[in-house]
């Protein structure tokens, strides 16, 4: 049978996690991982007294890791190790309790969303070559500062200030000339912005 925890054996347990976490901030990553190892049954039973979902539990000791590997550097081994680790627990505890009561009051679940079905016509006006084509013709109808800009800027992936020097455009111009285009474009094939 084994004895019941005494305050002795916490403080000693406390000792040796803050020793593990001085040497981590040290940069001892074997000690930094022998503590997350040893943590975890004590988060586990601190995230169970806020919540029972077993799920969430897990996901609240992956947050609470990651915000101990991400305020490590707080840490003052001068001071008991174990309060500021139940700290850290309590407050993501809290945080995902208050997301979820916050998602639960704006979101229903809806197994049917998650649903598509294809349109049967979908895609079948234009093959590949045809939609370049339809797309060169359009192209061919711009003015021809638009064109120019759409070809340097978008096609030749150009700079504006290298669009610039090669159209003899300013670059405002260039920004104009390739908006007008694409808007332009977007109205002749049909597609809302």
């Amino acid at each position: 049978m084994q004895a019941a925890p005494t305050a002795e054996n916490g403080r000693a347990q406390d000792r040796i996690w803050s020793g593990w976490m001085a040497r981590a901030q040290d940069g001892d990553h074997a000690a930094y991982a022998q503590l997350l190892r040893e943590i975890l049954p004590f988060l586990r039973v601190l995230t169970r007294r806020r919540c029972r979902d077993a799920d969430r539990c897990e996901d609240i000791i992956q947050d609470v890791l990651l915000t101990v590997h991400r305020v490590r550097h707080t840490y003052d081994p001068a001071r008991p190790f174990t309060p500021w680790l139940a700290a850290i627990c309590d407050r993501r505890s809290i945080d995902a309790l208050r997301k979820r009561v916050r998602l639960g009051a704006h979101e229903t679940s809806d197994d049917r969303a998650f649903e598509t079905f294809a349109d049967p016509a979908a895609n079948k006006e234009l093959d590949a070559g045809d939609a370049a084509q339809a797309l060169a013709a359009m192209v061919a109808d711009l003015p021809p500062a638009q064109r120019e800009a759409l070809e340097l800027v978008k096609v030749k992936e150009m700079s504006l200030l290298e669009a610039s020097k090669v159209s003899g455009q300013s670059v405002g111009a260039l920004k104009v000339s390739v908006h007008r285009a694409i808007k332009a474009l977007r109205l002749r094939a049909g597609v809302s912005e």
